[in-house]
């Protein structure tokens, strides 16, 4: 029995419109309400065996693994494509823990602490580790590395190039509203400052008189010449105040979508290989059933000869079954190319160092099930609104826009500031005589206020920020259409993807007993080995078609998982 436990709608309830009452965006620009976004607790898979063992969670990125486990039974290789003998989980348990919800639009410690712990890693270190993983490169191939689902799951994190990239744009996100926040704060200027001149000048009432002049300035600002101010101050704040004002939310407001999306890139990594995985699996499942095949082929080859040799049989029969033998072989050659590529493409998906080579933990393909078919698509619509990243990504991203918009809609009503204090010596004299150095100091504070090109450029901007909006609101809009769209398809593959289940199982239990009775009907002498070809064939027909109609159900439960926002879990019973 599976216990599927659903930690994604959780105090969801008013958080996100329903699916059937969706508003499409007005023409009038409006502020959404950024304070009640949902937050989905976060998942995590903890082994049964060691509860105080965290699995599944990338602490570097900063980012949950969804938690994904599988009930594959433990069976050896048998001479066909082995059926469950029993639905027992393996002695690796799998149990759920569910941690508290965090807000996606503020940094976590660990987060933080790792941001520091990065700013303070020497070059000297990550030289090392580059050579560390270069080094990796140079497999011998001796060594066989085990690959199961939860296995292969576990090794994508934040030094993966696909999670890394997205988890370094959020660490860039969060920098830029780290600025953002800081954008009111002086900055501190100091240095040293020579003067000198000689020739001609233009005084204040007008005349040209021939100068020569010295001065030196050193301390906090730089740039005082003669009787003007500095031109460098030492201590300066210059910002508009509209900025101060609204591009901390709109800077945080960006970050929480860069977050989501690098939730999403996990998610759609975290698809690509249990897909990969599932694809290298059938690849070895189906090599074995070719080589079963051939070796009953092969008896059948010998059988025919050995009738034809005593006359019981023709020689023709032989050659047709010879033939049939040799056609299997080229099909064997395509089952090794096959199982050969999509361990490569194995190894480029979790991006392992090349050469590594991998063998499958799991010995028997069985169908998972992690989605309850009884439910309706409305149902799993509202399940997916709440857990995909994507869309509260779209939502971060219109929630920046109206905040731009009222940042262009107010920036005319408040001015730009500009603070300078300076201090310091400074003193000069007629030709290169530098005397009467003494301290000084100058302080300047103006405030202005701007009315871009006659007001024209005002409506202009707030235009484009308007105009800015309205995409978001409609890139919302087609998320949302999206992402209900691949939850209709996923679940319509599971709904029949199962039943193919089911149909090709039934057609292997007639396929081998088929096969059996044709084989004890020449065995008592009553037909020819030629007679067995045919049933020999649907039963590898049989097989294969079972192995495809297992793995394409397994990935419509991954592919489900995954349109959901990986909201499920199993957990053995018991």
């Amino acid at each position: 029995m599976l216990l599927v436990v659903c930690a994604g709608c959780q105090g969801q309830s008013g958080n996100l419109a329903p699916w059937a009452t969706r508003s499409r965006p007005a023409g009038n620009v409006t502020t959404p309400d950024t304070t009640q976004r949902p937050l989905r607790p976060e998942v995590m898979v903890v082994s049964a065996t060691d509860a105080g063992s965290e699995k599944g969670v990338d602490r570097e990125a900063g980012v949950v693994v969804p938690a994904v486990a599988t009930r594959v039974a433990e069976s050896v290789r048998e001479p066909q494509l082995a059926f469950p003998a029993t639905d027992e989980p393996s002695e690796d348990g799998w149990e759920l823990a569910i941690r508290p919800p965090v807000d996606p639009s503020v940094p976590s410690a660990s987060d933080q602490k790792e941001s520091e712990s990065d700013r303070g890693a020497s070059d000297a270190e990550r030289k090392e580790a580059d050579e560390e993983r270069t080094a990796g490169a140079d497999v011998s191939g001796d060594e066989t590395m085990p690959l199961n689902l939860p296995t292969a799951l576990a090794i994508i994190g934040g030094e993966h190039p696909v999670v890394g990239v997205a988890r370094w744009r959020v660490q860039e996100a969060y920098a830029r509203w780290e600025q953002a926040r800081v954008l009111w704060l002086p900055s501190l200027q100091s240095g040293f400052h020579i003067h000198r001149h000689d020739g001609n000048i233009q005084a204040s009432n007008g005349a040209i008189i021939d100068l020569d002049r010295s001065s030196v300035q050193y301390g906090l600002g730089v740039g005082a010449v003669g009787a003007s101010q500095i031109f460098r101050p030492g201590v300066v704040a210059e910002f508009h105040l509209a900025d101060a004002i609204f591009q901390p939310q709109i800077a945080r407001n960006r970050a929480g979508a860069a977050e989501q999306g690098a939730s999403a890139v996990l998610n759609r990594q975290l698809l690509d290989v249990a897909i990969a995985y599932f694809e290298w699996l059938e690849s070895h499942q189906d090599l074995r059933i070719l080589e079963v095949t051939q070796e009953r082929m092969a008896e059948l080859v010998k059988l025919t000869e050995d009738f034809a040799a005593t006359g019981q049989g023709l020689r023709a029969d032989a050659d047709r079954l010879r033939t049939e033998l040799i056609l299997l072989e080229g099909r064997l050659q395509e089952g090794r190319e096959r199982m050969e590529v999509a361990e490569a493409r194995m190894v480029q998906t979790l991006s392992l160092p090349p050469g590594t080579s991998i063998e499958p933990g799991d010995r028997t393909l069985l169908p998972l099930e992690w989605i309850d078919r009884t439910s309706g698509d409305g149902q799993l619509i509202s399940m997916a609104l709440a857990g995909r990243p994507e869309l509260r990504e779209s939502q971060a991203l219109v929630a920046a826009a109206c905040e731009e918009y009222r940042r262009q809609k107010f920036a005319p009503m408040v001015p730009s500031v500009m603070l300078g204090f300076s201090t310091g010596r400074f003193g000069g004299g007629m030709g290169g005589r530098l005397a009467d150095v003494e301290g000084r100091y100058d302080l300047d504070a103006l405030m202005a206020w701007e009315v871009r090109q006659l007001g024209f450029g005002e409506r202009a901007a707030r235009r484009e920020s308007s105009a800015r909006v309205q995409q978001a609101r409609f890139e919302k809009l087609r998320v949302l259409d999206q992402v209900a769209r691949e939850v209709m398809e996923s679940h319509a593959r599971v709904r029949h993807r199962v039943e193919r289940v089911a149909i090709t199982q039934r057609a292997i239990e007639f396929a081998e007993s088929s096969h059996q009775l044709n084989v004890a009907r020449i065995r008592d002498g009553e037909g020819l080995p030629l007679e067995v070809l045919q049933s020999v064939q649907a039963l590898e027909q049989s097989q294969r078609a079972y192995l495809r109609a297992v793995v394409d159900h397994n990935q419509s439960q991954l592919e489900m998982q995954w349109a959901l926002g990986w909201p499920l879990t199993v957990e053995p019973a018991g």
